[in-house]
């Protein structure tokens, strides 16, 4: 008997789902485990699997459309070959057909948490608008009554698209709407990702609610130097990176302030036991951050083997969901890129994150003498709800001395 799939929600946050690629065409043979499609979340891109033998009758959803989780939001429909399904398509009226929407409607939308079936457009075609979205959010009022104030702060903020929207009419002329407002620039309009959306809404949730500060330290590093090198003379193993020796030495130090292992929640204070650390991977599209759990009971080669194993699949958009979640602290590193410092966004609901700057050749004073040493300057921000200043003083100064004295690290 065919079986309607329906667009899964495939992470706790995940409100709409795009699909990147079908793996399989109507029509074609399913084992149990085949990849039926690869499906983009606000997290990642994962992999549909199929839960049983079966044959694709019908798929409603094309590669590069979007569809919200919900009942009415057909994937497609698995049965036995040459099934009819003509009734069953009449029954659950799934004769899908693509959501017309203009791409602020559409975030606006998204930020919001507002089902898209629940919208209906005005524009030509049916097609949703902005004012559709303020429209549906403004008869809400008494439901969500801050709603409306935050689509006014929308508006402030996108005052030039507004412009846009009022031509939207002209479905075709997107590109050249922009071009009205600013006519001595030529533009091309690419969509946000659901990636880059989520990113977008928790980093500005982030600056919100946190109040960050930020510390700076330098630490010279020639020890650390000398200790992976040592390390990496034996070829037949995997090499250590100097992020290895970071995110290890970040949990140890950890362990010796667990006051920086907390989160903030309304109530009260939660502090972790498990140190899990997220590692901030750059893709593409946006910012990923994979997590390493229980790093202070792992060992280096543990350590190196699983940050490059999810860097990889996250690179490789294969990461899964639950590889994302949980983290309890965070390090961001672009040593790699040349960047002497800087500071980052508080990956929510963690109290702090470390940024990790470039190895530099420098002089530098060491028994009163000037010699040429290496350093590398770190930047702990932290939510001042949470952590004070103190707290991350003692932090960078365990660091310092784990990074300075590296044997302490692998012993």
């Amino acid at each position: 008997m065919a079986e309607v799939i329906f667009m899964p929600r495939l992470s706790d946050t995940m409100v709409v789902g795009t699909v990147v690629k079908w793996h399989k065409k109507i029509g074609d043979k399913i084992l149990e485990g085949d990849i039926l499609a690869e499906i983009e979340t606000d997290k990642a891109i994962q992999e549909l699997e199929a839960e049983y033998n079966s044959t694709l009758l019908y798929i409603g959803i094309k590669e590069g459309e979007s569809a919200p989780v919900n009942s009415n939001s057909v994937l497609a429909i698995l049965g036995s070959e040459n099934e009819d399904i003509s009734s069953l398509l009449k029954q659950n009226q799934i004769n899908y057909k693509r959501i017309f929407i203009s791409p602020l409607a559409k975030k606006l939308a998204f930020d919001k948490g507002i089902s898209l079936d629940n919208i209906k457009g005005t524009g030509i075609n049916g097609r949703i608008i902005k004012k559709d979205i303020e429209r549906y959010i403004d008869n809400n009022l008494d439901k969500t009554s801050n709603e409306v104030n935050e689509v006014n702060e929308v508006n402030e903020v996108n005052e030039v698209n507004e412009v846009n929207e009022v031509n939207e009419v002209n479905e075709v002329n997107e590109v050249n709407e922009v071009n009205e407002v600013n006519h001595s620039n030529e533009v091309n309009e690419v969509n946000h990702s659901n990636i880059r959306k989520i990113i977008s809404k928790r980093l500005i949730n982030s600056k919100i609610e946190s109040p960050h500060y930020s510390l700076f330290i330098e630490v010279i590093m020639d020890n650390l130097i000398k200790l992976r090198d040592s390390i990496n003379e034996k070829k037949y193993l995997d090499k250590i990176s100097f992020n290895d020796l970071i995110v290890k030495a970040s949990a140890l130090a950890i362990k010796e302030n667990p006051k920086i292992n907390s989160s903030w929640t309304e109530k009260s204070i939660l502090y972790h036991n498990n140190i899990n650390i997220g590692i901030a991977v750059a893709l593409e599209d946006g910012l990923i951050v994979p997590v390493i759990n229980q790093v202070n009971e792992k060992s280096l080669r543990q350590i190196s083997f699983e940050i490059k194993e999810k860097v990889i699949k996250a690179k490789e958009k294969k990461i899964q969901s639950n590889e994302l979640e949980g983290s309890t602290f965070t390090v961001s590193n672009l040593g790699m890129f040349g960047i002497d410092s800087f500071t980052s966004i508080i990956n929510q609901p963690n109290s702090c994150i470390l940024s990790v700057g470039s190895i530099k050749k420098k002089p530098i004073i060491n028994n009163d003498k000037i010699v040429i040493g290496h350093t590398t300057k770190f930047t702990l921000t932290c939510d001042h709800r949470i952590i004070d200043g103190a707290v991350g003083s003692d932090y960078l100064k365990s660091l310092k001395k784990l990074l300075q004295e590296p044997l302490n690290i692998i012993i």
